[in-house]
Formats: structure tokens, C-alpha cells, sequence
């Protein structure tokens, strides 16, 4: 693909001047309606170092409104990245809806430099690709239009442009020892982002390359090209990619049917299984702590299912400092000006903490699903998307723990009842409660297929016969327990 690409004539400077004010007019423009949207723009810049891409990003952003721009360049990850999985730190930094950003040295550039500089496989190459090809569909799947620019310049150009900034007092401090190193490394370089282009080239995410040496030419048709491609999307309604339907198939499995709901424990026996498992919890979230390792414990269930009881128990017994509660509840105006799950990327947690989600990103395949949230295809695919999502989790060393807590419809409705009648508990039952209960066959539905397609080998589920209290309240930190000293274990 890149050694197709032929050298065009430059523009001369009374041309370009004469194109850049009608040009600038439509960005701005375009600008103001985007913000209507309800979709965000991805803008990335990749290529040869010299090749231009921090001018272009510069122009942009004194053509555009800087107030809706997302400007952002990456390096070597501080240690707060660091400590969470390799695209926390893109995850976090989307545009809203309506909001444009651009990306410099993003999520193509560490793969791209570690293997031409033999730092890693092309196994672990070809796995960085299949994250990329995952994190990029994820985003245009639900609407996000992707703008890839790579900057090319040939061997001879690049030394030229190195040695013209290198000469300069305002731009030498952009060339750094490492774009020689690159400069010796070309012709690997253009091979490698070949390769990476041609696998990446995804409907929805297009590359297009850009002959650098022409410069003012370069400006133009870049911006030009951005104009189109949003103008276009906005035309769209945000949803110009023809996507393949996701194959969806009911679970065949009834997992809750099978499920025991009559087993207890006495409280004698329940008070002091807790105090021995709140002192081993204790114990080893400390452990997992000076050995780095992290754990989100997720929560689902129905209403009343003792979600809230089973947290305090195992934040009863772990270090306030060490762990976070994160309540899900509609999303917020914020919220909502994302993809979905870019609210829980947002607080996943550091090396050695504990992160406990009461309600999650099963809301897509829940209640989403079934009170109308959500269109089909959305929340068939989602499937997918948080399968994809929580084995990045996992590969990152993360220790997952996924509890549905299941209760009985009688059991729900003598909770209900009890609730309406003890002070300090009526806070929690709401109308929407009540309503819920209208649907519970739709719900358990919902349930079966979220667990048979989601219950992966790296993510499985854990069950919980809650109609007992002490008994659900232990098997969960059990549970725990034990997952976190699997990790330790690992650890040696």
C-alpha cells in the first residue's frame, strides 16, 4: 500500500493561501453542527517521524474551535497507566459525543516500534493487531467514525526534514536521538506499517496515506479529507458502515433452574465462618496489595438479592484505602455523551486495589435488553464487546470476580414486604421495583443468555443461591478468597 503511493506537486503559496479561508470557514461550521451529533470523531496521525504530524495537529486546531477539539499525544506510560490495562489510558481519553480528537503516537505506535526493533514477536505483533482491529470496531460499532492518517516521506525526504527542524533553535528540541535511530531502521519501518496498515484497514477505520513531502499540499488534504468523511457520517445519521448482523442464539442452558435454592447455614455457623473468612480476606487483599495485583468484584442480580449486604461484608474486612464502591445507576448526562462502557474503564483500579461494581456493563444484555434501552443489535452485539472487554481485563493480570445473585420470585416479594415496613430500609424499594416484577420472565431470559455467552473460561460466573442470607453472604467471600489466592499462588 505505501509503495503506491506517488509524490504529487506542492502548492504554491498564493494558491494555498486562497484555499485556507473557504477551507477554515466549512471546518468551523462543520464543527458546530458535529456538536449535535451523537457520535464522537477519532482523528489519528501515524507515519515516519518529520513526516508532519504534530504541524498538521497544530493547524487543526488554530483552523477549528480548540474548545471542542481533544488534543492528545502519547508517550511511555506513567506509572498510573501503568498499573491498569494497556488501553485504560484510550479508553479515558475519548471525545464525547459532538467532540473531535486528535491522537498522536496512540495505540499504533508501541506495537509498531517494538517489533522493528525485535522487542517483540510477530505472534505477540499479530496479537496487538487483533486488539486494535477489537478496540476500533467496538468504537464504530456503536457509531464512532475513525480517521486514520499515515504520514509518509521517503528515506531521503526524512533525513532532510530531520536535519531542516535539527538546524532550527525553535524545532530542534522535536528531533530526538530516537528518530535517527528510527531514520537507520526505514526500510523495516515502512515494511512493519505496511503490515499494520493492510491488517487494520477496517471498514469504519480506513487508512489513508498522505504524501508528506508536498507540505502545504499535505494540509489541505488532510483537512479536506476530514470535512468529507464528517460531513458524510453526519449525513448517515452516524451509521454509514454496513455492519455484518451479530449471530445471536438464545442460551440452550437454563442455569438458574438448576440452581439449589433451599441451602442455609445457622447464624452460629454463619458468624463464624465470617470471622475467619473476613480475617483470610484481610490477609490476602494485603498480600495481593504489596504484589500488585488488582481485582474488580462485579455484582448483578435481582432487586433485593442482597447485592448490598454481600459488599459490606468484604469491604467489612479488607483496608478502606485499598478498594473502591462503585454504584451503577442510569447514566449521567456525561455518561450518556459516551460509549457505554467507557464509565467503568474509567474506574478500573490501580496495581493492588480492589474495585466492587454494585450493578455493571451487564446492564446492556439486562435491563437495557429488556425494557427497550437498547436496539437489538446493540445489545446482541454487546456479547461480544464485553467478552472482549473483560478478557483484557483479565490478560492484564486483573483477578475478575462475576457474582449474579439469584433469589426466588416468593423470596423477592417477602423482601419487598419487609422493606415497606422497617424505616431505614424503605429508602431502597421504588416503583420501578415493583415494576420489575412484571417482567421477571423476560429478565430470567435475559439472565440465561448473559450467562451461556458470557461465562467464558477467563470470566466465568458465579452463581449465588441467595434466598438464605448467611448462606449467600459466604459462598461470595469464599469465592473471593480463593480467586485471589489462585493469583497469589501464580504469583509463587
Amino acid at each position: 500500500m505505501l509503495d503506491q503511493i506517488k509524490r504529487k506537486r506542492d502548492l504554491g503559496k498564493t494558491e494555498y493561501k486562497e484555499l485556507v479561508p473557504e477551507l477554515r470557514s466549512r471546518l468551523i461550521i462543520l464543527q458546530q453542527e458535529l456538536r449535535k451529533q451523537k457520535f464522537p470523531v477519532l482523528v489519528l496521525f501515524a507515519g515516519v517521524d518529520g513526516a508532519g504530524k504534530h504541524e498538521t495537529v497544530d493547524l487543526l486546531n488554530t483552523w477549528m474551535d480548540p474548545r471542542w477539539l481533544i488534543t492528545r499525544a502519547y508517550g511511555q506510560p506513567t506509572e498510573d497507566e501503568r498499573q491498569r490495562p494497556t488501553y485504560w489510558r484510550y479508553w479515558r481519553d475519548l471525545p464525547p459525543h459532538g467532540q473531535l480528537g486528535l491522537y498522536l503516537s496512540a495505540w499504533y505506535s508501541r506495537p509498531l516500534l517494538d517489533y522493528v526493533k525485535g522487542k517483540i514477536t510477530l505472534r505477540q505483533f499479530n496479537r496487538h493487531v487483533e486488539s486494535i482491529n477489537a478496540f476500533e470496531r467496538n468504537l464504530t460499532d456503536n457509531g464512532a467514525l475513525i480517521l486514520k492518517y499515515y504520514m509518509l516521506l521517503d528515506k531521503k525526504g526524512q533525513e532532510k526534514r530531520l536535519k531542516k527542524l535539527a538546524s532550527d533553535p525553535l524545532t530542534a528540541w522535536q528531533v530526538k536521538p530516537t528518530d535517527w535511530e528510527n531514520w537507520a531502521l526505514y526500510d523495516r519501518f515502512i515494511d512493519v506499517s505496511d503490515q499494520l496498515i493492510s491488517a487494520t484497514h477496517i471498514e469504519g477505520a480506513e487508512w489513508q496515506v498522505i504524501d508528506s513531502s508536498a507540505q502545504r499540499r499535505r494540509s489541505i488534504e488532510v483537512a479536506e479529507s476530514i470535512h468529507t468523511r464528517i460531513e458524510q457520517h453526519i449525513e448517515s445519521g452516524g451509521r454509514d458502515i454496513r455492519r455484518t448482523p451479530t449471530r445471536y442464539a438464545p442460551a440452550k442452558r437454563r442455569a438458574l433452574d438448576e440452581m439449589s435454592m433451599k441451602q442455609s447455614l445457622t447464624k452460629t455457623a454463619y458468624k463464624e465462618e465470617l470471622s475467619q473468612l473476613s480475617a483470610r480476606l484481610y490477609q490476602l487483599q494485603h498480600q495481593a496489595y504489596l504484589r500488585h495485583i488488582s481485582a474488580v468484584v462485579m455484582f448483578e442480580g435481582w432487586d433485593a438479592a442482597g447485592k448490598g449486604g454481600v459488599i459490606r461484608r468484604l469491604t467489612g474486612a479488607m483496608d478502606a484505602r485499598h478498594y473502591q464502591v462503585i454504584p451503577i445507576a442510569a447514566p449521567t448526562d456525561e455518561e450518556k455523551a459516551h460509549h457505554y462502557l467507557w464509565r467503568f474503564w474509567r474506574h478500573l483500579p490501580r496495581a493492588g486495589r480492589v474495585t466492587l461494581y454494585d450493578r455493571s456493563w451487564y446492564g446492556r444484555v439486562l435491563v437495557e435488553r429488556v425494557e427497550g434501552f437498547a436496539k437489538d443489535a446493540d445489545w446482541q452485539r454487546a456479547y461480544r464487546e464485553i467478552n472482549e472487554f473483560e478478557k483484557e481485563l483479565v490478560d492484564s493480570g486483573i483477578v475478575l470476580c462475576k457474582f449474579w445473585m439469584h433469589i426466588t420470585q416468593e423470596e423477592q416479594l417477602r423482601r419487598f414486604k419487609e422493606r415497606e415496613q422497617i424505616a431505614y430500609k424503605a429508602w431502597k424499594l421504588t416503583d420501578e421495583d415493583w415494576r420489575n416484577r412484571e417482567k421477571w420472565d423476560d429478565y430470567t431470559d435475559a439472565v440465561h443468555d448473559m450467562v451461556e455467552l458470557t461465562g467464558t473460561p477467563e470470566a466465568p460466573w458465579t452463581l449465588v443461591e441467595g434466598d438464605q442470607k448467611y448462606f449467600a453472604r459466604i459462598k461470595v467471600m469464599r469465592e473471593v478468597c480463593r480467586r485471589l489466592e489462585d493469583a497469589l499462588d501464580r504469583c509463587g
